[in-house]
């Protein structure tokens, strides 16, 4: 591969990696959660635990590990209702910590802007908390396991990928807008240079706006907790209909 190959290589792949980092869903809420209570590293970490899951995910699809899933339904079940109860868990303690901003004057408040402090002043423990939640989240999210035991793992085999196409919500209307050839290992590495750069200046952008505005900080937390229950309930859903009844 020439050198303008491999830069166009790279170059769509930071464009994936963003495009399917991007819109919104539970491991942004739990980035922007940790971001606006306990600062930018909180969130940075947050994303890197689920950037994690990913790489994760890659290496034991690569080696052909976690296939058995597409042929074990009972295996996918367990892992949307076990993701379903762990983001309502998560959903709840979002708005409990989103509480500490709007409770009587004896509770305790949380800083956004300071970098990794959280409202019971353990900043360490809840950093590192942070990126075991999204780790843990991101492992049991089926969905993701899926896309990369179909489109993610195929990203080193020779063929074309659709990039726009996987965005959710909207990759109807971008279809064909760009295809990518795969097989690239710079693609791989600039996928995940595209995660890279949202886990980070997601967050770096929520703090920002945290210090300018009072009230911002409360009211992501609480959506980040609206957006988790509301995946909860559907995995929740999506598992029960799937059980043979």
């Amino acid at each position: 591969m020439d050198g303008l190959g491999l830069v166009g290589s790279l170059a769509s792949g930071v464009i994936f990696g963003l495009a399917l980092a991007a819109p919104p869903g539970p491991m942004n809420a739990v980035i922007a959660e940790e971001s606006v209570l306990r600062g930018w590293v909180a969130g940075a970490r947050a994303g890197l635990g689920a950037m994690s899951a990913d790489a994760a995910f890659f290496a034991l699809a690569f080696v052909g590990v976690v296939g058995f899933v597409e042929r074990a339904p009972a295996v996918r079940t367990a892992m949307v209702g076990l993701g379903g109860l762990l983001m309502l868990y998560f959903a709840w303690g979002a708005v409990r910590d989103a509480g500490a901003f709007v409770g009587d004057d004896e509770r305790p408040r949380v800083d956004a802007t300071a970098v990794g402090r959280g409202p019971d002043g353990d900043g360490t423990e809840r950093v590192a908390t942070g990126f075991r939640k999204a780790f843990v989240l991101a492992l049991t999210n089926p969905y993701q396991l899926l896309f990369w035991l179909t489109i993610g793992v195929g990203l080193l085999e020779p063929g074309r990928v659709d990039v726009l196409a996987q965005i959710p919500y909207v990759g109807g209307d971008l279809a064909g807008a760009l295809v990518v050839e795969t097989g690239s290992p710079a693609l791989v590495v600039g996928f995940f240079l595209g995660i890279g750069l949202w886990v980070t200046g997601f967050p770096a952008a929520l703090v920002t706006a945290g210090r300018r505005v009072d009230s911002f900080a409360p009211a992501v937390a609480g959506i980040s907790g609206a957006v988790l229950a509301a995946f909860g309930v559907f995995f929740l859903y999506d598992a029960f209909r799937a059980l043979p009844l």
